[in-house]
């Protein structure tokens, strides 16, 4: 069920545990209403995908999940047919004695030779209960499939040869995410309604950390969060995400570590950094921002 508001947007994405600003909640509240896709972009981590899920669960339907890569093809992301089982059937055919050119395409293009991929799974799902379909790093697939895409979002529909049209006669809740290693084209945005994930603020972090790391000390969420935010501002490769303050925290956790200090800082920054440069860089910082992590913040 569609919430009714902005503030029941909020309200039961946060009962599904997921803490949404009240941006982020006119933005999903509004793709909802008009049936609009949503796009989302922002760094990597700051809870794009997790929305998407949470979405899922709140209006309690199914999530089909298009992961786009380069290279990325129809055969993919909407359907192909199982040729090794069709092979198998038309050489039975043959051998039975079947002739018939009709009865032959329709015994080996039939539905069960038919292998759904998930943007086919959403326009036959839509006609049922409508599921929501994340279309994942949309950046990092082919200029082509996004121009495929784009036929996709206005029509609502699916052209196989061998079957004919298949149409939604209600389109599924579909969110577009990007970390925006390059520009989605203009097109594609003109279909969608938009919204930028940016790094929380410390008061936001901190609620997550609290919620998402059960039993976390108070001293060391607030610790934690103000590191990963200094951290931020220094000149790294890749700025850890909400996801690796999560990951540094529960490993923090599982050391039994009550309080940052220094050496277990050094020893666990492989949780919250991926690349070693950032790794030498933050180690060269940690005293200072060690320092800056323990002094008093505003609640």
């Amino acid at each position: 069920m569609i919430p009714s508001s902005p503030e029941d947007t909020q309200k039961a994405l946060e009962a599904q545990g997921y803490i949404a600003d009240k941006g982020l909640s006119v933005a999903v509240f509004l793709a909802l209403k008009l049936g609009r896709p949503l796009l989302l972009e922002g760094e990597p981590g700051v809870g794009k995908t997790e929305i998407v899920k949470v979405l899922a669960q709140m209006l309690d339907t199914r999530l089909i999940r298009l992961q786009c890569y380069e290279g990325l093809d129809i055969s993919s992301a909407v359907y192909e047919w199982d040729y090794a089982r069709q092979m198998l059937q038309l050489r039975l055919l043959e051998a039975s004695g079947e002739r018939d050119p009709t009865k032959v395409r329709g015994e080996v293009f039939g539905p069960e030779y038919l292998l759904e991929r998930p943007l086919l799974q959403a326009l036959r799902m839509a006609n049922g209960k409508a599921p929501v379909l994340l279309i994942d790093e949309l950046d990092r697939a082919d200029e082509e499939f996004e121009a495929f895409l784009l036929e996709f979002l206005s029509d609502w529909q699916i052209t196989i040869p061998e079957v004919g049209t298949v149409r939604a006669e209600q389109p599924p809740v579909v969110v577009i995410t990007s970390n925006r290693t390059r520009e989605i084209h203009d097109a594609l945005k003109r279909r969608c309604l938009y919204f930028w994930i940016d790094y929380p603020s410390f008061e936001k972090e901190y609620r997550i950390v609290r919620e998402k790391v059960p039993g976390v000390p108070q001293k060391l969420a607030q610790q934690v969060v103000s590191f990963v935010q200094e951290l931020r501002k220094e000149d790294l490769y890749k700025a850890p995400g909400v996801a690796e303050t999560l990951d540094w925290a529960a490993s923090l956790m599982a050391l039994d570590a009550t309080v940052l200090e220094p050496q277990m800082v050094e020893d666990t920054l492989g949780a919250l950094l991926k690349y070693q440069d950032d790794v030498v860089r933050a180690k060269g910082v940690a005293q200072e921002l060690l320092a800056r992590a323990n002094l008093p913040t505003p609640m």
